[in-house]
């Protein structure tokens, strides 16, 4: 049985064996990031209005690329739950292991949101559809607070 996260504005399901860690919200900035048992991570940050998503996707990147030595990026394109989102697909390694990680970026009602989830690749691949199913569940309730059932 899933569990929820519903605060800060923010509501979507995750699997009941994830870690939820809420710091960065309890920090003041609105972001919440949930565990898988094996390192893999999803997570949430919310932004003003005004804020480009293109923009915050290209500040996740490169991030990335100031944390790893080098960084396979690909800009992408993707409709989940119906919203078209721009970001970065990314491969890289770490640890001698082969890593991947998605940033995600879209503007919904009064707010701009960044969504990101990585992990070594094995597991990434066998988590990539949860990580987009948190994400469904993320933009519907989104557009539920928004009044906006599309």
């Amino acid at each position: 049985m899933p569990r929820t996260f519903d605060k800060l504005g923010l509501c979507f399901q995750y699997p009941d064996n994830w870690t939820l860690d809420e710091a960065d919200a309890v920090a003041g900035r609105e972001a919440v990031t949930v565990y898988a048992p094996g390192g893999s991570f999803w997570s949430v940050a919310v932004h003003p209005c005004a804020a480009e998503p293109l923009q915050l996707a290209e500040t996740v990147v490169q991030a990335m690329r100031d944390e790893y030595a080098a960084v396979e990026v690909e800009p992408t394109q993707e409709t989940l739950g119906g919203r078209e989102l721009v970001g970065f697909n990314m491969n890289f390694y770490y640890l001698d292991l082969t890593s991947s990680a998605e940033v995600r970026s879209l503007r919904l009602g009064d707010h701009t949101y960044t969504l990101f989830w990585q992990g070594e690749d094995r597991e990434f691949d066998r988590l990539a559809p949860v990580f987009r199913a948190m994400a469904v569940s993320l933009l519907q309730g989104l557009a539920a607070a928004a009044g906006d059932a599309s």
